[in-house]
């Protein structure tokens, strides 16, 4: 297994420059998400806690050690109260991402709770906030960079154990990442397209069922409703289902190496 650098680099050649949005225009919607949020705009809160879902999903999952099955779990509601609260709560000016912030609070909610089920006495949101692991009180900039270096290691281990679950779900259907590396379209246009087949595939059920049951393309049916040749199909063929598995499954640090294009 390559080193997480290396592999971020593999996975950036092959996916970044997809064209669409990029890391500044996400963060000037998140901002204004945000503010009609805390503003009262329930449209843009109930938008901002349903894009956050996998967030919570994945906190919840590290927290209390399985995956949460949606409507069955009560962690994830506390994990969306957690999600909600945070929104209100956060504060730019203190200098971390809305993020960082908001993994915090639902990591602290979900450990809360699971105190609560054992009898043991929570800890409230303050005191993780302002004061390090022996309780003695943090500056405003010592705060700041704790947040920003707790978020960092978890990011990091995060990434580093989504990309080994991506790469042994690439090898069920015969894909490494040297194979997308030499099937990533070379040119702009081509790539747009096989992206648009990706997003094809992940919003049919029938291709969803098809791809993930036998793990090939359904590439008779996938030709009747795409602009583009058998033979691109073919010759494309590994890339579309990498980037379809990143769009279906959870897999959400690589969403943010596609970067959506107008087909949205």
């Amino acid at each position: 297994m390559k080193t997480l650098p290396g592999l971020l680099a593999i996975l950036g050649a092959w996916l970044f420059g997809l064209g669409g949005e990029t890391s500044s225009s996400s963060d000037d919607i998140r901002a204004e998400w945000l503010q009609r949020a805390r503003q009262g705009d329930r449209s843009a809160r109930e938008e901002l806690i349903r894009k956050y879902q996998p967030l919570v999903l994945r906190v919840g999952a590290q927290v209390c050690g399985r995956y949460l099955r949606v409507g069955q779990d009560e962690e994830i509601s506390v994990g969306l109260l957690a999600l909600n609260e945070a929104v209100d709560r956060y504060d730019p000016d203190k200098g971390a991402g809305f993020i960082a912030f908001a993994e915090l609070v639902i990591r602290r909610r979900l450990i809360d709770h699971l105190r609560r089920q054992s009898g043991k006495k929570e800890l409230p949101l303050s005191g993780l906030e302002t004061a390090d692991e022996e309780g003695n009180p943090l500056t405003g900039v010592e705060e700041r960079e704790a947040i920003q270096r707790y978020s960092a290691e978890e990011e990091a281990r995060d990434r580093r154990d989504e990309i080994e679950r991506y790469s042994r779900r690439l090898r069920e259907f015969g894909i490494q990442f040297s194979h997308l590396v030499a099937d990533c379209p070379r040119h702009e246009d081509a790539r747009v397209r096989a992206v648009a087949c990706a997003r094809v595939m992940a919003d049919s059920p029938l291709l969803r069922q098809h791809l993930l049951t036998r793990k090939e393309l359904p590439l008779k049916e996938l030709e009747t409703r795409v602009d583009v040749s058998r033979k691109t199909l073919e010759r494309q063929r590994r890339y579309i289902i990498a980037v379809t598995l990143i769009l279906i499954e959870d897999f959400y640090h690589l969403r943010h190496y596609v970067r959506f294009t107008a087909a949205t």
